[in-house]
């Protein structure tokens, strides 16, 4: 089995691979989030479209309880005209004349009514042409882009077993105790476990070295951590 030092070469190597597993990792996790977004955003388009249509129906019903009404009221109208002709003093003629009035009135009334529904209705029927064209424009849009983030999480997924290959050609030059302590380091700090010292300085967390532990990192007795993040230190080769 290596030194020390080669030891701590062999971490360096492995890092490599596992700071691109857990890169890839983390940028798979929230592929699945954007899909979602899309859709939730797709569906809020739906629901606008199924309220203009509802609104639509409304309207339409609304238009058909009001052309019931004047039809009514149309009849209601030439009934009065009938009787009128029956009644025998002016009184009662003049009285059926004021009501023959108020219903055409009230008729003229719902016709306004009517034509107010249509121009809503009309207005409505637009709405929903418009809102039809960009509900496929966004279905288009959200096709395109779950099927870039599909085709992303198969390179993805491909990488990640050409590194998990490379990982295991690596593990096994590794002491247990060194990888055993390396694996709970890399699980612990966000995928990166082992860094480098430079001017004094932990590559991991920026915090200052003491001379004295970059003396024991170089002495390769054991493995020397950060004090701050608890990573594996090691100095580089100029």
């Amino acid at each position: 089995m290596a030194d020390l030092k080669q030891q701590l070469n062999i971490l360096v190597q492995l890092q490599a691979i596992d700071s691109q597993i857990y890169s890839l990792k983390e940028e798979k996790k929230l592929k699945p989030q954007g899909i979602e977004t899309l859709k939730a955003s797709f569906e809020a388009e739906k629901k606008n479209l199924a309220d203009l249509e509802k609104v639509s129906l409304d309207l339409q019903k609304e238009k058909g309880d009001k052309e019931l009404e004047l039809a009514s009221k149309e009849e209601s109208a030439k009934k009065l005209q009938t009787q009128l002709y029956q009644l025998k003093t002016n009184k009662e003629y003049n009285t059926m004349l004021q009501q023959i009035q108020d219903v055409k009135a009230d008729a003229s009334t719902v016709e306004d009514r009517i034509l107010e529904s249509m121009d809503r209705i009309e207005k409505a029927k637009k709405d929903i042409d418009e809102e039809k064209k960009g509900l496929q424009q966004k279905e288009q849009v959200l096709n395109v882009e779950k099927k870039k983030i599909e085709d992303r999480i198969k390179e993805i997924d491909d990488r990640l077993a050409q590194l998990d290959s490379q990982r295991k050609q690596v593990v096994p030059d590794i002491e247990k105790k060194i990888l055993a302590q390396y694996e709970r380091i890399l699980h612990n700090r966000d995928g990166l476990a082992i860094v480098g010292v430079k001017n004094n300085t932990c590559m991991g967390c920026n915090m200052f070295v003491p001379a004295q532990v970059i003396n024991l990192i170089q002495m390769y007795e054991r493995i020397i951590t950060c004090e701050v993040c608890n990573r594996i230190l090691f100095i580089a080769d100029e």
